[in-house]
């Protein structure tokens, strides 16, 4: 019988490969990398798309096409967005390499003299130590470094072990696992607060014992996500009278005499807050600055951890006032 000829393949084809195991870089294109990297620092392929300027599938797309250059799978679905797999993080690492070759090309074109930071470097942080000690530290080097963006992500959460969606973090309490660079920032102070209103109309407990008598404000303990701030540690028995999830609610709450707060001194620092039993009830927290280890040595990041440094140190006069 006449044998019938095959129809033609028009797959594309198999990623060339220089030698055994090794990729062919002409395969490797750098908006696929730029595409990576955005997923990295976001976690979210729409977030992503966005800051990139184009639409999530095109992200998606680009992503797939890096992983079939490669012959490797980059990155894989996790609890809070899509995280780097050890070879993901291998690549982005080198990655971030080239898109600080290709700012300075750039900036060489452009005729810029000075070396100036680039690219996206997103920080997460407690509600209250975000805004008031992380927010005056990102706003000074963005003024260094017109080309720089900072993206800050405030909630008062557990920081987590598969970390996506941040390259720095602030975090209360001291996280262990090995996917993060940690370091021991600074401890912080919690005590107990009224305003003067709330004192004049019913009084100053004399003791913590007395705390029972008093309405107490604080976080809804069902939904604190953060073990180092369970009530439970630091006043045994007392249940809260006022809760919120946001920090600042329960400041506001305090100052307007709805009870006896237990807040971040320096949240307290110019609220003309009275510190109530300073030396029975003395909180002290430790913050963590994890750094997610592929963006450990990426300028920026580099940057942005010596500014949180260097904040954290010249508040703290304020953070664990004597």
């Amino acid at each position: 019988m006449p044998s019938r000829s095959r129809p033609a393949d028009t797959s594309p084809p198999p990623p060339r490969r220089a030698g055994r195991g090794t990729v062919d870089p002409r395969r490797i294109r750098a908006d696929d990398l730029r595409c990576l990297l955005a997923v990295t620092r976001t976690g979210r392929l729409v977030a992503a798309a966005d800051a990139l300027g184009v639409d999530h599938t095109t992200v998606s797309r680009r992503i797939a096409a890096l992983e079939k250059s490669l012959g490797l799978r980059l990155m894989e679905r996790g609890a809070e967005g899509w995280v780097l797999t050890d070879a993901g993080k291998a690549v982005s690492e080198s990655a971030r390499a080239i898109e600080d070759a290709l700012a300075r090309v750039a900036e060489a074109a452009s005729g810029q003299d000075s070396p100036s930071l680039h690219g996206t470097v997103r920080v997460s942080a407690p509600d209250a130590f975000g805004t008031v000690v992380a927010t005056p530290a990102l706003a000074r080097i963005r003024r260094d470094h017109p080309d720089l963006q900072v993206e800050l992500i405030t909630a008062t959460r557990q920081l987590a072990l598969h970390p996506a969606g941040f390259d720095l973090a602030l975090a209360i309490g001291r996280p262990a696992g090995n996917r993060l660079v940690t370091e021991h920032l600074t401890d912080y102070a919690l005590g107990l607060y009224a305003s003067d209103g709330y004192v004049e109309r019913y009084g100053c407990p004399a003791s913590a014992a007395e705390l029972r008598d008093h309405p107490l404000i604080f976080y809804i303990e069902s939904m604190l996500q953060v073990g180092d701030l369970d009530i439970e540690r630091h006043l045994p028995g007392i249940t809260p009278a006022f809760s919120s999830t946001n920090v600042f609610a329960q400041l506001e709450a305090t100052r307007l005499g709805a009870g006896i707060g237990v807040l971040p001194a320096f949240l307290t620092h110019r609220s003309g807050l009275r510190r109530l039993l300073p030396h029975e009830v003395d909180i002290r927290l430790p913050i963590t600055l994890a750094v997610r280890r592929e963006a450990v040595s990426h300028p920026a990041v580099r940057a942005v951890r010596a500014a949180l440094r260097a904040e954290a140190a010249d508040r703290a006069a304020e953070l664990l006032p004597r």
